[in-house]
C-alpha cells in the first residue's frame, strides 16, 4: 500500500452520504483541509435511493390520485394510466439535478474527493484505490443497506428491496410490504395509488409503530378507507415462490398471495470488512457505539449517521455530521437532542411528529401529570378545501411545555418546522396561542391547537 505521507488531512471521511457530506462541507467552511473517500456516488443513500427517489414516486402518485379524483372539484380530467417509464425518468432528472449541484459544492468548498472503496487501516488513515489517506482524524460514514429476516432471501426477482423497487419496470398488479413502518407504508402508499393490490404484513400491532397510538390508528383508518390492506401483530414465517408470484406465511398459519414481495424491515449498517473492529472501534451489532459527541472509543475517530445507532433519518445525519466538523474546527458542539428531530413519513395522508408520545410522557411524568388534546384538521379551512382530514394531537405536561407534536393529514410535513420550534423551545401552549397564523392554512390548525390547550378555543369545541 502506498504511502502518500506528503499530505496529512485535517479530516478523513469514509462515506459521501448524508452524514459524512455534510461533515466535508462544514469541516471545510471552517478552515479545515478535508478528503471525502466514497465508493459510489456523493450524496449517498438518501439522494440516489432512499429520499428523493421515494418522494418523488409518492408525488407521482398523488398527482394520479388527482387526476382520478379531479371532477369532485369541478375539474374534467381522464386519467389514462402510469407511463413508468416517464415516472422513472421525472425521478431521476430530479436526482441528477441535485447530484450534479451537490458535486458542485464540493468542488466548491475545495474538498479532496476520492471515489473508491476505503477501508479503515489505522486510527488516522484509511486505503482506498491503492493509497494510504492520512489524516488527524477520522470520521466513519458508511451508512447503511436494506435489511431481511434470517431464512428469507432477497433475490430482486420476485422478492425485492427498496433499492429494487425504485427501478422495477413495472408497477405490479398485486403487492405484499413485508413492515409497517416507514419505508413500507410508503411504498404501500404510491403503489396503492399507481394501481396496485397492496397488503402490508406487520409484526407489530400498530403501523408506524414507533409514533404516537393515535397517529397509527388515524393512518390505519386512512389506508382501509384507500382500499390498503394490512395484517397486523403476527409475525413472519415463511415466503415461497408460487406459479406466478409469491406466498407469504404468517407465525398463525395465515397465508397471503402477490406479484412480488417488499421486504421493509429496516435497514442494517455497512461496517463488516472495513477495518473498524480490527482498529478496536467498540461495535455492537454492527453498529459503530460513540458518545453525545459522535466520539467512538478511538479518540481519533468519529462515526454518524445510519452506521451509529441513532435516528436513520438524513436531516440527522447532516446535523451529526456538521456536530463533528464545529468539534474539530474547536467550536463549542451541541449534543443533538433525539426527540427534537422532526420525523415525517410521507404517505398518503402524511404522519409528522417531534417530541415524544403520550405514553412515553406518562412514563416519564406520570399519567396524572400529563394533558393531551386532539384537534381535528376538519375545522381547518384550508385542508377542507386540500379534501385531506386527519389531526394534530398536542402532548403537555400539566401546567408545563409542550413535549410532543403529532399530526395525521395531507401536507403535515410542512407544517414539523413550527412544531420543532415548540418543542425545542419548550413553549407553553399560551406562548404559541399569542401568536397569529395566517388564514387559511393548514398551519393555523397547530395555533389553533394551541389555542383550545390554553383554554381559549376558536374554531373548536369546548
Amino acid at each position: 500500500m502506498a504511502n502518500d505521507a506528503s499530505t496529512v488531512f485535517d479530516l478523513v471521511i469514509l462515506g459521501g452520504g448524508s452524514g459524512g457530506y455534510a461533515a466535508a462541507l462544514r469541516g471545510a467552511q471552517l478552515g479545515l483541509d478535508v478528503a471525502l473517500i466514497e465508493k459510489d456516488k456523493v450524496g449517498g443513500t438518501c439522494l440516489h435511493r432512499g429520499c428523493i427517489p421515494t418522494k418523488a414516486l409518492l408525488h407521482a402518485g398523488e398527482v394520479a390520485d388527482q387526476a382520478r379524483e379531479s371532477e369532485q372539484f369541478g375539474v374534467k380530467a381522464t386519467f389514462e394510466g402510469i407511463d413508468i417509464a416517464g415516472v422513472h425518468k421525472y425521478k431521476d432528472d430530479v436526482i441528477s439535478g441535485l447530484y450534479k449541484g451537490l458535486q458542485g459544492l464540493v468542488a466548491s468548498r475545495k474538498v479532496t474527493y476520492i471515489e473508491g472503496e476505503g477501508r479503515l487501516s489505522s486510527p488516522t488513515s484509511v486505503d482506498v484505490n491503492g493509497q494510504r489517506i492520512q489524516g488527524r482524524h477520522v470520521l466513519l460514514a458508511t451508512g447503511s443497506v436494506p435489511k431481511s429476516l434470517p431464512g428469507l432471501e432477497i433475490d430482486g426477482n420476485r422478492i425485492i428491496s427498496s433499492d429494487h423497487a425504485l427501478v422495477l419496470d413495472r408497477v405490479p398488479q398485486s403487492a405484499i410490504i413485508l413492515g409497517g413502518g416507514v419505508i413500507g407504508v410508503e411504498f404501500a402508499s404510491a403503489w396503492k395509488s399507481f394501481g396496485a393490490d397492496v397488503t402490508v404484513i406487520e409484526g407489530l400491532k400498530h403501523l408506524v409503530p414507533v409514533e404516537d397510538e393515535n397517529s397509527s390508528k388515524l393512518l390505519e383508518r386512512a389506508f382501509r378507507k384507500r382500499g390498503i390492506k394490512f395484517n397486523l401483530g403476527t409475525f413472519f414465517s415463511k415466503a415461497e415462490y408460487t406459479a406466478d408470484g409469491v406466498k407469504v406465511t404468517l407465525a398463525d398459519g395465515k397465508e397471503f398471495e402477490a406479484e412480488v414481495l417488499l421486504v421493509a424491515v429496516g435497514r442494517g449498517p455497512v461496517s463488516a470488512g472495513l477495518g473498524y473492529e480490527e482498529q478496536g472501534v467498540a461495535m455492537d451489532r454492527g453498529y459503530v457505539l460513540v458518545d453525545e459527541y459522535m466520539r467512538t472509543n478511538v479518540p481519533t475517530i468519529s462515526a454518524v449517521g445510519d452506521l451509529v445507532p441513532t435516528l436513520q433519518l438524513a436531516h440527522v445525519g447532516f446535523a451529526e455530521g456538521i456536530l463533528v466538523a464545529e468539534r474539530l474546527a474547536g467550536l463549542k458542539a451541541v449534543p443533538i437532542d433525539y426527540d427534537g428531530v422532526p420525523r415525517v413519513t410521507y404517505c398518503h395522508p402524511e404522519v409528522a411528529s417531534v417530541g415524544i408520545t403520550e405514553a412515553k410522557a406518562k412514563e416519564i411524568y406520570g399519567a396524572d401529570k400529563v394533558v393531551a388534546l386532539k384537534y381535528s384538521l376538519a375545522g381547518n379551512g384550508k385542508s377542507k378545501i386540500l379534501k385531506t382530514a386527519g389531526e394534530i394531537k398536542l402532548v403537555q405536561v400539566k401546567d408545563g411545555a409542550v413535549v410532543g407534536v403529532h399530526m395525521v393529514g395531507d401536507r403535515m410535513g410542512e407544517q414539523v418546522g413550527e412544531a420543532q420550534l415548540i418543542y425545542n423551545w419548550e413553549a407553553l401552549p399560551a406562548e404559541v396561542a399569542q401568536l397569529i397564523h395566517a388564514h387559511p392554512t393548514q398551519n393555523e390548525a397547530l395555533g389553533e391547537a394551541h389555542l383550545a390547550l390554553a383554554g381559549k378555543p376558536l374554531h373548536a369545541h369546548d
